[in-house]
């Protein structure tokens, strides 16, 4: 953790509006890149396998405390793992209900499970149409692009198996709970074939994902202070791609968040913009903990030393973690607060900023020069549609009503 903060005494004036719930510790994938197993932190294996019963119904009267005392009306819970799925039908039932049950009827409350797709059947499909959770699914693009990082223990790919779900999904009729895919970038495979296999399946929104990787342990790719762009450009082939197209086919959430901050609106995940982060992690033990994206740092870097049976979320707000990611530009290092692009790239997302030399997360992205690229390409974009668009306007001659 770094040093710039201390633990704040009274919480910060922003609540929590997403609960991330750890169903699940473990997963039947053995994917290369993930920050669950393969990262710094390894405090998976102290982890229970599944929630118990005790540590949901804690859970749930937490996330209602928070709600009446910040007086909430929209929630969002993430039914995360591992890979949640592995928890069972019966205790991702009883999460659902006792948080819904403890929340009351006056708060909206928007379910999601995020799997890897191996276990997604019809009865599944079934349970989650029933309490109405929303679905997200992990594929990598194509079998040789998803089977490269995305495997079983024993080696053998999941494509076959994950495609299937996601059709199951998508074209039958438990579609309306499709939330997306979620695609981590690899350098390798080709961006626009890529985006256009996973068009294939009609998804309401893609997302990708920047490989976690950190100024210690940099990503694939990318050599920490070098110049060159290599994930801009990707991602800047996606977009030109998504954007010209003649109509609408999907949400690119990144690159629409792109977009709406060049327009001078937010963006609505942690990675881009100045938001504040409104999210915690509950884990299967029921210990309170920050975004598991920072176990890629060091080990215990997503820990708060709290836990739902003795201590509230606003204790959490008071981390001097939360803090700083909650501070806006205050957060951020002197060179990110200096730079033009601050309003758009935010200083890019936490985990990626971080520096073993002891100035912890007070650095500038790994990823600085290619968000950098990017968002200049989309501006430039974007900047002479808008420019197109006024000198139409101004062509056209004033009517009177």
């Amino acid at each position: 953790m770094g040093a710039e903060t201390e633990w704040l005494e009274s919480p910060a004036l922003i609540p929590f509006h997403t609960f991330v719930l750890k169903l699940h510790s473990r997963c039947d994938l053995s994917c290369d890149y993930c920050y669950m197993y393969r990262a710094a932190d390894q405090s998976w294996r102290r982890q229970p396998r599944a929630m118990s019963p005790a540590v949901i119904a804690w859970t749930a009267r937490r996330i209602a405390e928070h709600a009446r005392t910040h007086g909430l009306r929209a929630l969002t819970v993430a039914l995360h793992g591992g890979e949640p799925l592995l928890a069972g039908r019966e205790l991702l039932r009883r999460a659902v209900t006792e948080i819904a049950r403890a929340v009351g009827p006056g708060v909206a409350l928007e379910l999601c499970v995020q799997t890897n797709g191996l276990r997604l059947d019809q009865a599944w499909l079934e349970l989650l149409d029933e309490l109405d959770v929303r679905v997200g699914v992990s594929l990598d693009g194509d079998r040789a692009a998803h089977d490269r990082h995305r495997v079983r223990p024993g080696g053998r790919g999941s494509h076959r198996r994950v495609a299937e779900s996601v059709r199951r999904l998508a074209e039958g009729p438990h579609r309306r709970l499709f939330a997306g895919l979620l695609c981590t970038v690899d350098l390798r495979n080709d961006p626009v074939a890529t985006y256009e296999e996973l068009l294939r399946f009609r998804p309401p929104m893609v997302d990708f994902l920047l490989p976690l990787g950190t100024w210690t342990a940099p990503p694939p790719g990318r050599v920490p202070g070098r110049p060159d762009t290599p994930y801009g450009d990707w991602l800047a082939a996606v977009f030109d791609r998504w954007y010209g197209a003649p109509e609408r086919e999907t949400e690119v959430r990144v690159l629409h968040d792109l977009v709406s901050l060049v327009l001078g609106g937010r963006s609505r995940t942690e990675g881009l913009g100045l938001e504040p982060v409104r999210y915690v992690v509950v884990e299967t033990d029921g210990s309170i903990a920050l975004d598991d994206t920072l176990r890629v740092a060091y080990p215990g870097a997503a820990g708060t030393g709290l836990h739902v049976a003795r201590d509230s979320f606003d204790r959490a707000l008071g981390h001097p973690e939360v803090a700083v990611r909650q501070a806006g530009a205050a957060g951020l290092s002197p060179a990110c607060r200096a730079c033009a692009l601050l309003p758009v790239c935010g200083g890019g997302h936490y985990a990626h900023r971080y520096r073993a030399d002891g100035t912890g997360h007070r650095n500038p992205s790994v990823y600085c020069p290619d968000l950098a690229a990017l968002i200049r390409h989309v501006h430039r974009r974007v900047a002479s549609d808008t420019e197109r668009l006024r000198r139409r306007a101004a062509a056209v001659p004033e009517v009177c009503p």
